[in-house]
């Protein structure tokens, strides 16, 4: 059974730094592109972090290049985000998402509120 499961969101003021974790489970996760997407009401979700197989190359949305950072553990199966100098506009629910050819799964999201 396949399964993403993220965590570490929450109410941060604007500045701060949080930790997103995802752990996957139930498929060959050093097969796969691993990534992480936000959404926020009324909009499409957004992928904003890319991490390649291997872990030796990443990608960033301009929106959070230089302030977060994607990585991932082939050994622990999980990826995580870390997320620095966040701002109100980074308030979201954040996934995490495992691709592989026609295959794709999802986590049920995390959410993170940046307000003071």
């Amino acid at each position: 059974q396949v399964q993403l499961v993220e965590s570490g969101g929450g109410l941060v003021q604007p500045g701060g730094s949080l930790r997103l974790s995802c752990a996957a489970s139930g498929f060959t996760f050093d097969s796969y592109l691993m990534r992480w997407f936000r959404q926020t009401p009324g909009k499409e979700r957004e992928v904003i972090a890319i991490v390649t197989p291997t872990g030796d190359m990443t990608r960033y949305d301009a929106s959070v290049e230089g302030r977060f950072t994607i990585s991932r553990d082939n050994g622990k199966n999980t990826v995580d985000l870390q997320l620095n100098r966040l701002k109100p506009e980074d308030t979201a629910v954040y996934y995490c998402n495992a691709q592989y050819e026609s295959e794709s799964y999802w986590g049920q999201g995390t959410r993170v509120t940046v307000s003071s």
